[in-house]
Formats: C-alpha cells, structure tokens, sequence
C-alpha cells in the first residue's frame, strides 16, 4: 500500500516561492493576501514573533498583554485576526488561552519571498 505524505514545512517552504517562479493564480494570491494583511500591522507583527520565538513553542496570552501599552480587548482583537487567518491557534487551560504559531502558514509567508537559487531569467 502505497501512502502520501505532505513535505516537511522547510522543504515545502524552499519549493514554493510563487512571486519568483510564476504568476500567482488568482485564489492563491486571494490567501497570501489575507495573511499579508494579518501581518501588516506592527502590533501583530510583534505578537506573531513574540508566540513564535517564546520557549516551549507557545505563549500564555497574559504574557504577551504585559508586552503591550494596549487594553487587553485590543489585544485580543489582534491576536483574533491572527487566529482567523490562520497563522496562530491557541487552547484554553483553565482561565488563559496559550497560543502558538501554525508552522505551516507562517512558512507560506516566507515562502513568498524565497529568492531562487539561480539567477532570474525575467527580462526588464
């Protein structure tokens, strides 16, 4: 029996930089616009590297408000979008919620951007 299994996230990220291989199609750019859009907010930005670079993988949202000169509803309104597009998910232990990045999504991002190992072959 023969299975299928996804590439690992860096591989996947190192095959996929759409922007310097082809034209994006109009669905995909439709997704990597909204994770653009979830990123291009420099609080967010911010929560996004602090959940993803804390120890352990995952950090308890009463961390991150400290963080902040912001209301915790702000807060959470940010890490809200972040959830929605996908690039975090988070699980509620008694009264906190811990939230860590999807490696998958955020890899999606970087991906975009992925200069090609050659040299372009685009003319100007």
């Amino acid at each position: 029996m023969t299975t299928t299994t996804t590439p690992p996230v860096a591989e996947a990220a190192a095959c996929c930089a759409p922007i310097a291989r082809q034209p994006l199609a109009e669905p995909d750019a439709a997704e990597l616009a909204a994770l653009l859009k979830a990123v291009a907010d420099p609080v967010r930005l911010r929560l996004l590297s602090m959940i993803g670079s804390h120890a352990g993988g995952e950090v308890c949202v009463c961390d991150l408000t400290a963080a902040f000169d912001l209301t915790a509803p702000t807060i959470s309104h940010h890490l809200k979008v972040l959830r929605t597009a996908g690039l975090i998910d988070g699980e509620r232990r008694g009264t906190w919620v811990y939230y860590r990045i999807v490696p998958e999504q955020v890899a999606r991002l970087g991906a975009l951007f992925t200069p090609l190992a050659g040299p372009s072959t685009a003319r100007t």
